[in-house]
């Protein structure tokens, strides 16, 4: 399989069709980066070599352009020295050189967007590797996790065999306990919302009501 097919096989999506049928996941996702570093590696190999390649084109591209010009500058000259058997000859050659360059210019340019290519695909691998690895991680932690609860779970679980329904009742205690100063709090609270209130009609008013509820339980009518 070339490099280019594996590294266009090798993405997010490709993994997530692996792990739906996977009984060990975490295998799973190991395989995958070990390709995916494989295949960076390579991709940055063959990257090295097409910029390199790309230079070589590039600087015989500029070598021959720089010839054409030569050898108009020297038809020039001939021509003002009268010399049109020279001139010929430096066009000639001039137009080999444009032959050249242009053909030169053309693989440059599919060399650099090959180039640019394989750049912004290794951007990519080495991008979806990240997420992949940090994905891995983050899957371990959770089995992890799953791991100490079952143990916690366990361990709970065998104190609870051997006696351990002390749990329940201190549970049900510390409820109770709880309730009450709810309560209380409850209480106190509407108390003093009922005192702000009281205090609110005036000391004058709440000493004319005591007055009358002490005449009251006197026997009074309770009347002013």
């Amino acid at each position: 399989m070339s490099i280019t097919r594996r590294v266009r096989d090798l993405t997010v999506a490709t993994l997530n069709d692996r792990l739906e049928h996977a009984q060990d996941p975490l295998r799973v996702i190991d395989a995958f980066l070990r390709e995916m570093a494989d295949a960076i590696k390579e991709t940055e190999a063959l990257h090295r070599q097409c910029a390199a390649h790309t230079a070589s084109v590039r600087a015989q591209y500029l070598q021959s352009d720089s010839l054409a010009r030569r050898r108009e500058e020297q038809a020039v000259l001939a021509v003002k020295a009268g010399e049109d058997g020279v001139a010929r000859a430096a066009l000639a050659e001039k137009a080999l050189e444009e032959e050249k360059r242009d053909g030169y210019r053309d693989l440059y340019e599919q060399s650099r967007r090959s180039a640019d290519e394989l750049e912004s695909r290794l951007a990519e691998l080495k991008r979806e590797y990240q997420e992949v690895y940090h994905k891995r991680q983050y899957y371990l932690a959770r089995i992890e996790t799953l791991r100490l609860q079952q143990r916690m779970h366990e361990r709970t679980h065998r104190y609870a065999s051997q006696g351990g329904n002390w749990f329940h009742r201190l549970e049900d205690r510390i409820t109770d306990m709880e309730l009450e100063a709810r309560s209380l709090m409850d209480v106190r609270g509407g108390f003093a919302d009922r005192t702000a209130q009281a205090i609110a009609f005036g000391e004058d008013k709440i000493e004319q009501a005591l007055a009358q509820l002490k005449r009251k339980l006197e026997g009074g009518d309770g009347k002013s």
